[in-house]
């Protein structure tokens, strides 16, 4: 296995020292403007936007070895970033179609591969939902539509990072006791997809293959069980196994102290993950203090809650492997095309 020199430095560039991916994620769009504008009661604007991720950025890098933004309201908050912090930006729109089934997505219309690179990204994410269970036309436009953007990564020389993230075919609760039921066959299939070497896929940014609301005896469990304990870690393994390129963690909206449970789960499982691309479990809790209150509480508030919030997710990160582990070798370097 060898890497372009482009996807090398890319890689390196959101990777800590020992080559575990610790990043930020602050690309939501349509969601945090909802949020804020419940908090708030009032129209949020592109500034309070930029504000918002801007305070984020500015104080939680230190602790990451990357942030994710959109280039809607991200590139001026990229630059507040910490030196030691990477650039990811967002390629898709905030979202999914509504005309059609299967959650269908779409790239952001003014942006290209090449202009995410020429803004300062050092990687490109795409996010996609995404079902095994879905039916062979959807997921068939869904393939195309990834084979097409790893083809513009691969000729722009970036990597690609692409978010998965499943749905109830049926319209059913995806938060729900028989959705965290079928999770772990979703997570695993969509990882079995991905990992295919015709999609260009560097990094896989996947789910938590069990809902910890359902694990019994996890200090999360909410009374309904899906798996035991030891059933949830055979999870974590069975997912890992079919996975032939990196992957990391997403939070999915969750607390902090689920999310950093199931990364104690992972850890657990002596599975070989390479890190987290975490965003609201670090600094949800922080919205109704910017909303209510303004910047300078909000931008306190990170520097207290958010940073312990962060540094517990750093702490379970210990047990992560370098991405680059996944390839047998014990330096990023070694995968240098020569």
């Amino acid at each position: 296995m060898k890497i372009t020199p482009g996807k090398l430095a890319g890689l390196k560039a959101v990777s800590t020292e020992s080559g575990t991916i610790a990043a930020a994620a602050m690309d939501q769009r349509g969601s945090l403007k909802k949020a804020l504008a419940k908090e708030s009661g009032r129209d949020v604007t592109d500034s309070m936007m930029e504000e918002f991720k801007g305070a984020v950025t500015e104080v939680l890098t230190p602790h990451a070895s990357a942030i994710l933004l959109d280039p809607q309201w991200g590139i001026g908050p990229s630059r507040k970033r910490s030196q030691n912090a990477g650039l990811l930006l967002a390629y898709e729109e905030s979202g999914y179609d509504n005309s059609r089934p299967g959650r269908l997505p779409d790239l952001l219309p003014q942006w290209s591969v090449r202009r995410l690179k020429e803004a300062g990204a050092n990687c490109v994410k795409v996010l996609l939902y995404y079902t095994p269970r879905d039916t062979t036309e959807v997921n068939g436009e869904k393939h195309a539509f990834v084979e097409r953007i790893g083809d513009e990564c691969r000729t722009n020389d970036i990597p690609f990072f692409l978010e998965f993230v499943g749905y109830d075919v049926g319209g059913g609760d995806e938060k729900g006791l028989e959705f965290a039921r079928n999770k772990p066959e979703v997570v695993a299939g969509s990882m079995a997809e991905f990992t295919q070497e015709r999609y260009g896929v560097d990094v896989m940014k996947v789910e938590v293959p069990v809902n910890m609301k359902f694990v019994e005896g996890a200090a999360s469990y909410a009374g309904q069980q899906a798996y035991s304990k030891a059933e949830a870690l055979d999870h974590f393994r069975a997912s890992a196994a079919v996975a032939t390129k990196p992957f990391i963690y997403l939070s999915a909206g969750v607390s902090n102290e689920e999310f950093t449970e199931a990364l104690e789960l992972a850890a657990e499982s002596d599975v070989q993950w390479a890190g987290v691309l975490c965003g609201r479990a670090t600094w949800k809790d922080g919205i109704p203090v910017y909303a209510k209150e303004g910047v300078d509480p909000f931008r306190r508030w990170l520097q207290t809650e958010g940073t312990t919030n962060i540094d517990n997710v750093n702490e379970r990160l210990k047990a992560a492997s370098s991405w680059f582990a996944t390839y047998g070798v014990s330096s990023a370097d070694a995968l240098a095309v020569v």
